[in-house]
């Protein structure tokens, strides 16, 4: 599918001095730039890198999961976004059209998610290489950012150095019952409801607060969670509660369970089998899940590893949940070091054919 022209220029750019993990180390120099994408939809991402230059391994494109924004990857007290950039990458996070500062910007949140796959995904990739001065980038995606990536990543092509899918749902539902027969019965309601119907994500996210104590106590058997209890200090699950729920609709939601519901993962008039092209990519591809993650169980997220036909693909379990395999209180010792070792390996394919790769 060819790409939409779209126009970027930056609305912000300052030194930060920010941690990677308060509870851990101290502030780091970050160059920072708000960049503002035009085209088909108003688009916003934060760019990230050391302020004191040095040699760059590449280009990372971060792109959030449902009802999120930019801060699933990076909160005031720890930050994956803050850890990468710090380790030398390049780093693009992207607010995807109606959420976070793309919503500011005055775009909306979709009624499917073909948009997002064909619209925003690439138009926030080429803006992050022409940004970089690199000729491919790493695609990192959490949740539904990994689903998008699966679909995204074959019409991507040379543009793409490997994609990374943290607790992304291949096959929704599996491995738990009832979140399965509640993704049925959704599907059902959204034929009567439409698509576009927002999705009470502030609802949830002030019942969350107020009760978050007791969704963090474990001896509690709730079938779903956003995070295993006891996974986040007090202080990062407020931060994370009160600034990464978001916008979503029902269309998304819809959408994003068939893979589950139907069996494959198609786009929304099933002309595209997203699931057999990115089956048939041979791109390297880390798949990661949370043998704690009751929102993407294992036996959902193994499939896209298994069915892969990539010759380079790692797979790897942490016993973490959805939220905090990203920020939780073990993510900067599980998660963090898995993610970081796989890009450091491949980080040449960023870089391959430029003409430097030095502070850009």
């Amino acid at each position: 599918m060819t790409h939409q022209r779209n126009t970027a220029r930056v609305i912000d750019h300052h030194v930060v001095h920010q941690p990677i993990d308060g509870y851990h180390g101290p502030r780091v120099a970050f160059l920072k730039e708000v960049i503002h994408i035009a085209g088909e939809a108003e688009l916003a991402m934060v760019r990230k890198r050391r302020a004191e230059g040095g040699a760059c391994l590449g280009t990372l494109l971060l792109v959030h999961g449902f009802g999120q924004n930019r801060y699933a990857w990076h909160l005031p007290g720890r930050s994956l976004v803050n850890f990468l950039a710090g380790a030398g990458w390049d780093v693009f996070n992207l607010d995807m059209r109606g959420h976070g500062r793309s919503r500011a910007l005055g775009s909306r949140a979709c009624g499917e998610l073909d948009a997002y796959i064909h619209r925003d995904v690439p138009a926030a990739l080429d803006v992050a290489l022409a940004r970089s001065g690199h000729r491919r980038a790493f695609l990192v995606g959490h949740s539904l950012g990994g689903l998008l990536g699966y679909a995204a990543a074959p019409t991507l092509g040379a543009q793409l150095a490997g994609l990374v899918t943290i607790g992304a749902p291949y096959a929704f539902g599996r491995g738990n019952r009832v979140l399965l027969e509640a993704a049925r019965a959704l599907l059902f309601a959204t034929s009567f409801a439409g698509r576009s119907t927002s999705v009470p994500m502030r609802v949830f996210q002030s019942w969350f607060q107020r009760q978050r104590a007791l969704w963090d106590l474990p001896g509690i058997p709730f079938p779903v969670r956003a995070w295993h209890p006891r996974s986040f200090e007090p202080a990062i699950l407020e931060e994370y509660l009160r600034l990464s729920f978001d916008r979503a609709t029902l269309g998304e939601l819809a959408h994003t369970v068939a893979s589950g519901t139907v069996g494959r993962f198609t786009s929304t008039d099933g002309s595209i089998d997203y699931a057999r092209v990115w089956e048939a990519t041979d791109l390297p591809s880390l798949v990661i899940a949370g043998t704690r993650d009751l929102l993407a169980p294992v036996a959902s997220v193994r499939p896209a590893y298994d069915r892969s036909g990539a010759r380079d693909r790692t797979y790897h379990e942490v016993p973490l949940g959805h939220a905090d395999l990203l920020l939780g209180r073990e993510a900067p010792s599980l998660t963090w070091p898995l993610l970081a070792s796989w890009l450091a390996r491949r980080a040449s394919r960023c870089t391959e054919g430029d003409a430097s790769v030095g502070d850009r």
